[in-house]
């Protein structure tokens, strides 16, 4: 397996890809986020994540590109990341007590073709104190963060339920990402280190 240009600076997304050892350089996307008209929530997030992979592999003739976008859906709305930290707050008690939806979706582009994957992951949180909310908005750790929060850390005290991919509410599918790169002819495991090669 070559390596892959991952379109995104998320150090979540990173850490994902280095987890399941695929090799890879990092080329953040820049691209207008804005939604479109009457767009829906998983039409939005998959057109994201294509043209980000598209934005970057332009540059970069031959090689395979990875792009990925997330956002918390919660009643058909799209809660992006926070504006400051009111709107952080807002959101959180939003979700409080509540089932939402998590869209990841996932772009690998070559050249001009792409092949994209939506995933969809259902999220419960339990009922919020003002109090934690507020302590949690202090910590800095959801502004960065679709719907303000993230499972991975501190906030993953508030979920109560989840059905789905973990991974993809982080903020990368693995099973979905090992599928369209090996559907690429690029294999994750072939890269997977050997017990007999470490000790040796």
């Amino acid at each position: 397996m070559t390596s892959i240009i991952l379109a995104s600076a998320s150090p979540r997304r990173s850490e994902l890809l280095a987890q399941i050892c695929v090799p890879f350089s990092v080329q953040p996307a820049h691209i207008d986020e804005t939604p479109k008209t009457a767009e829906a929530a998983g039409d939005y997030v998959e057109r994201l994540a294509r043209e980000k992979a598209l934005a970057v592999a332009v540059n970069f003739p031959g090689k395979q590109v990875l792009g990925s976008d997330t956002s918390v859906v919660l009643g058909g709305v799209i809660l992006g990341k926070p504006a400051d930290t009111t709107e952080a707050k807002t959101m959180l008690a939003r979700l409080s007590g509540k089932p939402h939806q998590v869209m990841t979706a996932i772009a690998l582009a070559k050249g001009a073709h792409c092949e994209s994957r939506l995933v969809i992951t259902n999220v419960t949180f339990r009922e919020l104190s003002q109090s934690e909310i507020d302590a949690y908005v202090a910590t800095g750790e959801p502004m960065d963060k679709a719907g303000s929060y993230g499972i991975q850390g501190l906030g993953g005290i508030f979920v109560k339920e989840i059905k789905g991919s973990y991974s993809a509410v982080v903020g990368l599918p693995l099973q979905e990402t090992a599928a369209i790169l090996a559907e690429a002819g690029s294999p994750v495991w072939t890269h997977w280190p050997s017990s007999l090669e470490s000790q040796s």
